[in-house]
């Protein structure tokens, strides 16, 4: 049979399992922590940072809801209070309440996951970001927030 050509009649097999050893599975099983991906393992870190606050704050903070963005959609360079930023990057907005809206914290993952060194530099960056962001809506002292 010459190269490149099909008898007739045969099946085709997919490029994709070239060696008939089948479709490669998952790396990992689904129910190991290593299975989750970067944006999952932040939405993990945003709840527990948010837990304790939301347990102290739980009546003040009904009205509020927490999101996570992978990247900024703002403007940088404005004069806009509710944003903290690091350098002209915003790492977590503050919008507030609209007429058909809740008040909503939006951190941004990548800018803030760029800024840390390692997992715990950036547990308590988000932290930090959320006891900021939390203070600015309540208006109070962030060290007040964070209880101390």
């Amino acid at each position: 049979m010459a190269r490149g050509s099909r008898r007739q009649g045969a099946p085709r097999r997919r490029n994709r399992d070239r060696h008939g050893r089948g479709l490669r599975g998952p790396l990992y099983p689904a129910t190991l922590p290593a299975a989750r991906s970067r944006a999952e393992r932040f939405d993990a870190l945003v709840l527990e940072a948010l837990e304790p606050i939301e347990a102290r704050w739980r009546t003040e903070l009904t009205q509020l809801d927490v999101a996570v963005d992978d990247v900024p959609d703002v403007a940088p360079g404005g004069d806009d209070g509710d944003v903290v930023e690091d350098g002209n990057v915003p790492l977590a907005r503050l919008v507030p309440a609209g007429a058909d809206r809740r008040a909503r914290i939006v951190l941004y993952r990548r800018p803030l996951e760029a800024r840390a060194k390692d997992g715990a530099d950036l547990s308590d960056l988000v932290h930090d970001v959320l006891v900021e962001q939390i203070a600015n809506y309540l208006g109070l002292d962030p060290d007040v927030i964070d209880g101390e």
